[in-house]
């Protein structure tokens, strides 16, 4: 079984380092303690692992191949992203900020949205759909080199998460004044309605 490795870690390692969504969501919790970072990492790390499991289990191709089913997944993705990016920027513009003591609930819907930002976005059902295929053997069992390369992909993802969370923890305190908090929360919503903008002309 020859995996094409050299190609899939190197175009693995260019999709980890280019933002998107899911860093936001991480960058922006993490922002406000680590615990809020690794709430919603674990939240993104799931999402990737239903993505992986979808591709694996020949559920993303199916799904590419029904005609509108995309378009569908697409639609509610760039709709949560919109929704995500307004609802930041109006709690900035009234500066509302979140407290560090907040309710259990409030921890679940850290889980919950890094969840959703991943599962949501079309670019990493992609992603799954086009690159594991390409670093396969052809000439071998595909089911066993699908759940290497996800469980490759996957582990990737969370040993990035395990530095951005870390250092981007060390800004909360310098963002715990107001001023700088609201502008760095301007900043995430601005991305990710930019982001959704960028997922609606792809």
């Amino acid at each position: 079984m020859h995996i094409a490795w050299g190609s899939f870690l190197l175009a693995l390692l260019v999709i980890i380092l280019v933002p998107g969504p899911d860093f936001v969501v991480v960058t922006r919790n993490a922002a406000s303690g680590t615990r809020w970072g690794w709430l919603a990492a674990a939240g993104v790390i799931c999402g990737l692992l239903v993505h992986a499991s979808a591709a694996t289990a020949g559920l993303s191709a199916l799904v590419v191949a029904v005609p509108g089913a995309l378009v569908v997944v697409k639609v509610i993705g760039i709709c949560y992203l919109a929704f995500m990016g307004l609802q930041i920027l109006r709690r900035a513009g009234t500066g509302t900020v979140r407290d560090t003591a907040a309710e259990p609930t409030s921890r679940r819907a850290v889980f919950f949205r890094g969840l959703l930002i991943d599962v949501l976005n079309p670019k990493v059902l992609l992603t799954f759909l086009t690159l594991l295929p390409q670093a396969m053997d052809p000439s071998g069992d595909p089911m066993p080199q699908a759940l290497l390369l996800s469980g490759v992909a996957v582990s990737s993802f969370a040993a990035w998460w395990l530095i951005v969370v870390p250092s981007v923890g060390w800004l909360s305190a310098f963002l715990a004044a107001p001023r700088r908090k609201r502008v760095f929360e301007r900043c995430c919503g601005g991305a990710l309605l930019v982001m959704a903008g960028s997922i609606a002309m792809a």
